[in-house]
């Protein structure tokens, strides 16, 4: 699956969580808001988080992969701020808390839709 194809998913993964989780809420409009925090999310997936992964291992390992869990949160919040700033839309976190259950929710949303559409 290309970069459009993982923008959509994690699109999709980013309305569901607007959706359920409590505390996320989407700013400049219920899909504008994640559409633009789905960009801004996939950019940061592909360019900054190999290197926090890489920077993380040996607490993810301790942890046995729960700190990767945490990895995704700051990085949603990261998302979520910088598409704010930048774009002046996006989905707006009220706690840590929040990111690590929005961060849940977008993980399993996406994993369930790329093996629906086949991707790796």
């Amino acid at each position: 699956m290309g970069f459009i194809g993982r923008w959509l998913v994690t699109f999709i993964a980013t309305i569901v969580t607007v959706n359920i989780v409590p505390g996320i809420f989407a700013v400049g409009g219920q899909w504008v808001g994640p559409l633009a925090c789905a960009l801004v999310l996939s950019l940061v997936n592909v360019s900054i988080k190999p290197v926090l992964q890489v920077i993380g291992l040996p607490i993810t390992v301790l942890t046995l992969g729960i700190f990767y869990i945490v990895i995704n949160a700051v990085l949603l919040e990261f998302s979520s701020w910088l598409a704010r700033a930048v774009l002046g839309v996006g989905i707006y976190i009220d706690s840590f808390g929040s990111a690590l259950i929005g961060a849940i929710v977008i993980s399993l949303v996406s994993m369930i839709l790329s093996s629906v559409m086949g991707a790796d």
